[in-house]
């Protein structure tokens, strides 16, 4: 068996959600009365994603990403990590974090083998961190950005969901971090994903924002290496960081999409914007291994194209994004 499904893309990339909790509630991301959170038993062990993984790797799984909730709530994530790092196979393990407890757990997580981190951040300031956020915490996650830069857990990435009338006065603010730190500046644009007030004029195009970071400086286009995601990558002249766009409604890259999702409790998706979901952990609880290379199988076949191919269109995901995986 190998990764690759019906249009044969070849699938090396897997995001792992530990956890649907989290310590902020970004309006975003999940409902602000959202507190029906998974019990510790429906999440997947350790062990069983451990197990999930080295199955992957021997097909051609080589990069692994750890994402929430916030993942970093998960008790003793650290060690999941250095057994993630031990896999054959693995060549790149990251981690998404909101960055609030990332300032305690940086050496901790390096030391196990963790790579590299991105840290969600769509503001500068203080109070609007706290009206995004429902939790006055910026400065605990700019210290968190600080540690991981100490701790060279490189490179450092900045996620930004730009959102129209929100926070778009700060786009220029935050890309021109970069020119005195060694960030990576993401600017992501607002996704239709579960109850989180998304309308369509409050997305903002990555053209738009490219033509607005253009008129600070000049911008440099930067070629992608072998673990880049779908960003567009780009760099200012003279600056130590670089920014970038990842266009998910106004450019999709289904035609390069090389990942699969787990969520927290064991469901196997194939596409951000499709709620179709294979139960890996019933599979596996019942059947082992095999039981693991029936679901690749399975959601390897459903994986959908963005286009009249198999008739999939771009709509709205009906599970909060806690719920699946950042």
């Amino acid at each position: 068996m190998e990764l690759v499904d019906r249009y044969k893309r070849p699938i090396n990339y897997l995001r792992i959600s530990v956890t649907d909790r989290c310590n902020l509630k970004c309006q975003y991301c999940k409902p602000l009365e959202d507190k029906d959170f998974l019990p510790h038993k429906e999440l997947l062990s350790f062990e069983e994603i451990i197990r999930i993984i080295k199955v992957m790797a021997k097909l051609g799984l080589r990069k692994v990403r750890l994402t929430g909730g916030e993942p970093l709530l998960r008790r003793n994530l650290s060690e999941l990590i250095a057994q993630i790092a031990r896999i054959p196979g693995i060549e790149d393990l990251s981690l998404t974090t909101n960055g609030i407890l990332l300032a305690s757990y940086a050496r901790e997580l390096k030391e196990a083998g963790l790579k590299r981190v991105n840290v969600s951040l769509d503001t500068l300031k203080r109070e609007r961190f706290a009206e995004i956020t429902q939790k006055d915490a910026f400065q605990e996650v700019w210290k968190g950005i600080e540690s991981a830069l100490r701790e060279r857990l490189e490179p450092v990435k900045i996620n930004v969901v730009s959102i129209r009338g929100f926070n778009d006065d700060e786009i220029e603010d935050l890309a021109s971090l970069t020119f005195e730190l060694p960030l990576h500046v993401r600017f992501i644009e607002f996704m239709p994903i579960g109850e989180n007030l998304w309308e369509d004029q409050r997305v903002i195009g990555s053209e738009e924002i490219l033509e607005r970071l253009s008129k600070i400086a000049p911008l440099v286009p930067i070629s992608g290496d072998l673990y880049d995601g779908p960003a567009r990558r780009f760099k200012f002249e003279g600056a130590v960081g670089e920014v970038g766009v990842i266009s998910p409604l106004s450019g999709h890259f289904c035609s390069s999409c090389n990942r699969l999702r787990l969520t927290p409790d064991g469901k196997l998706r194939s596409c951000l914007f499709s709620d179709e979901e294979v139960d890996l952990k019933a599979y596996l609880r019942k059947e082992g291994e095999e039981g693991i290379l029936k679901a690749l199988k399975e959601t390897l076949e459903k994986k959908p194209y963005l286009g009249v191919r198999d008739g999939f269109r771009l709509r709205k995901c009906q599970r909060p994004m806690n719920k699946i995986g950042g």
